[in-house]
């Protein structure tokens, strides 16, 4: 049969082993009978006296230093806990003595215990008395027939002498239907490892098959290209606030899609559209090889001709919805405002507003107004959306500190990118921009403002009703032919990895569930 293969058997034998180790897990948690089991583990065991032959030497003050007998000294934690699936009762331990366990440390001989029980299991302290067995002879501790419930655990810490630091420990003793073992316990010296055994050699397995699969793919000969390639050359222009997915798109095309050459030059919006009309009316055989990037709908005027048609006479510009981008307004890190109202915006903008103080400041702290150009499809977004159609007012200074034009109501300058922008919103105080919600999330020096009280947000992007948003469009002269470079670059970006790609530089894809409930709105 066709599906008989190297690379789909191994694919079935890594899927069984994995689908054998989780039903493995379930098998050992559900079917293997309930025991006692009590579990030690030494916690601490480090010298506390002078004598190299106890771990090495060490500075003493105080009563480490003057009480007798301290030279040879050393102290071990060790840890005793049901780690069972039952309860230990004082009944259910097997020796014949009064004590249930014996701690027995080689070489060493036991001056002294202290013990400590867990939080809540303060009732356990009445079982450590000489009366229940706990006593110490040489270098053996008898531990009385504590009851513990399944969870809990009790601590004692041992006052030894003689011998060497390290040392076994061993606890003895047994639980009817059940064993005492040792647990495996890291000191604090240790370093705790990243991943247990059996993750490691989950892990591993996996790994064996991944690399067997590559090996296979690697060395089974060239594959024809994906269905969808085409050859050629193509230019992206237009939008700057979405350039660097457009960027990322095309390598990412251009590597599944050898022969293929796509140049990316972001020069704005509204000059990115009026080249492709302009071209396109110009061309006398088809349309250019050129897809222009928008924030929001070409204007009205533009989308002339017959835009369903391929590219030729007649035609016009032809849309395609690739994302939804979000935008944030920024202020200057020690402008107290964290929110404005649409009603407050518009009056800044309107030029009725020039101090922070006047929309909920409490100090006197005068605006600064920092845009873009009137290319800017960032701006364009700004105006439509939030200004209700009206136009920021006209540049009033150079340097974005000192009003060059002593009649305007504010100063506000033009800046040519969204970097500009941060750059010098961060810099003048008072500052007021806008940009992109992806470029400020690791800024310093800004802050991003919420609009009536709804925070610039992606995840909310597909239903909040947060205004300063917008679609992005990917405009072509007329609809290119199917086998065209064009056509395969707007279906990679509008579908499987190119949607990856787009929601990676934080755009909502027009493509997903979320994306649709925006984009179809549009229509």
């Amino acid at each position: 049969m066709e599906w008989v293969n190297a690379e789909n058997v191994i694919a079935v034998g890594t899927f069984a082993v994995a689908s054998s180790i989780a039903f493995g897990q379930w098998w050992y948690e559900r079917m293997v009978p309930r025991r006692r089991r009590i579990g030690y583990r030494v916690q601490l065991d480090t010298a506390i006296g002078d004598d190299d032959g106890t771990g090495g030497g060490n500075t003493r003050l105080g009563l480490f230093d003057e009480a007798d007998g301290m030279d040879e000294a050393s102290v071990v934690l060790l840890r005793i806990e049901n780690d069972g699936a039952l309860s230990v009762s004082a009944g259910d331990y097997t020796s014949g003595g009064l004590h249930g366990m014996t701690a027995t440390f080689d070489g060493r001989e036991v001056h002294g215990v202290a013990v400590t029980v867990g939080p809540g299991s303060g009732a356990l302290m009445s079982h450590f008395t000489p009366a229940h067995g706990l006593e110490y002879d040489g270098s053996s501790l008898r531990i009385p027939r504590v009851p513990l419930n399944k969870g809990e655990y009790f601590k004692l810490l041992v006052l030894l002498s003689g011998g060497t630091v390290g040392s076994k420990v061993t606890v003895s003793g047994g639980v009817q239907d059940g064993d005492v073992h040792p647990n495996e316990s890291l000191t604090p010296d240790e370093k705790p490892p990243v991943f247990s055994r059996p993750a490691r050699l989950t892990s591993m397995a996996f790994l064996v098959g991944i690399a067997l699969l590559a090996g296979l793919i690697v060395t089974g000969g060239e594959r024809p290209p994906p269905m969808g390639c085409a050859t050629g050359s193509l230019e992206v222009t237009g939008s700057t606030a979405f350039a660097p997915v457009a960027e990322e798109l095309a390598e990412a095309y251009m590597e599944q899609c050898p022969g293929s050459k796509i140049t990316v030059a972001a020069h704005g919006s509204t000059t990115g559209l009026r080249e492709l009309a302009e071209r396109g009316a110009a061309a006398k055989d088809g349309a250019p090889a050129l897809v222009a990037l928008s924030d929001g709908p070409a204007p009205e005027g533009q989308e002339t001709g017959d835009a369903g048609a391929e590219g030729g006479e007649g035609a016009g510009l032809a849309g395609t919805r690739l994302a939804v981008s979000v935008f944030t307004l920024l202020a200057h890190a020690d402008v107290p405002v964290r929110n404005l109202t649409l009603a407050d915006l518009r009056r800044i903008y309107a030029g009725e507003v020039t101090d922070w103080r006047e929309v909920g400041a409490d100090h006197s702290l005068p605006i600064v107004l920092v845009g873009r150009g009137a290319a800017s499809g960032t701006r364009d977004v700004l105006q439509r959306r939030l200004l209700d159609g009206a136009f920021e007012p006209p540049a009033s200074s150079r340097d974005c500190s000192r009003k060059d034009n002593p009649k305007a109501s504010v100063i506000r300058c033009e800046l040519d990118t969204t970097d500009q922008v941060i750059a010098t919103v961060a810099r003048v105080p008072g500052a007021l921009g806008y940009s992109e919600l992806r470029t400020t999330s690791t800024l310093e020096g800004v802050r991003r403002l919420s609009l009536d009280g709804r925070r610039p947000s992606l995840d909310g992007a597909g239903h909040d009703a947060y205004p300063y948003r917008e679609i992005e469009y990917a405009y072509t002269y007329g609809r290119p032919p199917a086998d065209s470079l064009a056509a395969g670059f707007l279906a990679f970006a509008t579908r499987g990895p190119g949607q990856d790609v787009v929601r990676t530089h934080g755009h909502l894809p027009c493509g997903t569930p979320e994306g649709l409930r925006v984009c179809g709105a549009a229509d």
